[in-house]
């Protein structure tokens, strides 16, 4: 299995870079999971170290990923996040050309339980979430397209779904229509940054995960 990347670490919070394959918290169906290495990590140092899952990623997708080393500062960046203070901006390869450089993308969004995945609706139901995203054109090469994506909701699945819906299946992603093959238990989206506030401060701080190291990402140009 991946080893643990760690990009930054403080009394308060790690932050990590995620493999793509790994789902983020303890399983009793999973050996390995970025909550167990991490747990593994700090007991290096402390006997029964507190963690705590700030956000989550999909199994299928790599970058950073931010876990709190204190109940008080678990609750804190919870809060932030539901007041969405917090920036996620997403790269991903697509392998179709993007109608525009540049959009925004905005829909209803319900989850199918049984097949556990997110479907786009025309119209709002009792059942649906509005969601809400932007995306921008990087570079393209032969391997496809890079966006960069920034949602401003945090819906279940919500890039792969709203991507596939204006027929942008993200690489890799059979769930939701792509056609190409990626590596095993994986797609091309990597959450590339997270911009959070600092605690007692006006001020923001920027962490930043290194793009999976394969052919896929390799020769994109990225500003």
């Amino acid at each position: 299995m991946p080893h643990l990347q760690i990009i930054f670490e403080n009394k308060d919070y790690i932050v990590v870079n995620k493999q793509a394959g790994l789902i983020s918290e303890k399983s009793p169906y999973e050996d390995e999971t970025v909550e167990n290495q991490v747990l593994n990590h700090l007991s290096t140092s402390k006997p029964h170290p507190y963690l705590g899952i700030i956000h989550r990623l999909d199994r299928v997708t790599s970058g950073v990923l931010m876990l709190a080393k204190k109940k008080s500062i678990l609750v804190k960046y919870n809060e932030l996040l539901s007041q969405r203070k917090v920036q996620k901006t997403y790269l991903a390869i697509v392998k179709n050309k993007p109608p525009h450089d540049s959009g925004i993308l905005k829909n209803f969004l319900v989850k199918n339980q049984k097949e556990k995945r997110a479907e786009i609706i025309e119209n709002s139901t009792k059942n649906s979430l509005n969601c809400s995203l932007s995306y921008r054109l990087l570079d393209q090469n032969e391997k496809g397209y890079l966006l960069e994506i920034k949602p401003k909701t945090g819906r279940f699945h919500q890039i792969r779904a709203q991507l596939s819906h204006i027929l942008l299946p993200i690489l890799g992603d059979e769930k939701y229509g792509s056609q190409q093959t990626y590596q095993p238990l994986s797609i091309c989206l990597h959450a590339w940054k997270l911009k959070v506030p600092i605690l007692g401060s006006s001020e923001f701080e920027t962490f930043v995960a290194p793009l999976p190291d394969n052919a896929f990402w390799k020769h994109f140009e990225i500003d």
